[in-house]
């Protein structure tokens, strides 16, 4: 019986800790990090066809959309780890 008290205190003493834990709120990933182009592309020369037209704004309209799918990648993940942050804490 006394080896059993005393295993339990050492089991005991050995979970306690006198560092206070903080935890830390991950990182963003590298690919919601890149920055999306400032200017867009633009039709160049004197005489503008209508492929050219074209080509510009698909181009526009594909960097667009690409940018709007990362901002809302970013707006997820920031939010689902927010949560789990929060709800770690409590």
């Amino acid at each position: 019986m006394k080896y059993l008290l005393i295993l339990l205190v050492a089991m005991l003493s050995a979970c306690s800790t006198v560092v206070p834990v903080t935890a830390k709120f991950p990182d963003i990933p590298e690919r919601l990090l890149e920055k999306c182009p400032f200017k867009l592309k633009t039709v160049e020369g004197e005489t503008v066809t209508i492929i050219d037209l074209t080509k510009t704004v698909t181009v526009n309209y594909e960097t667009y959309h690409t940018c709007a799918v990362k901002n809302d990648a970013f707006i997820e993940w920031y939010n689902i780890q927010k949560h789990i942050f929060e709800e770690a804490g409590k």
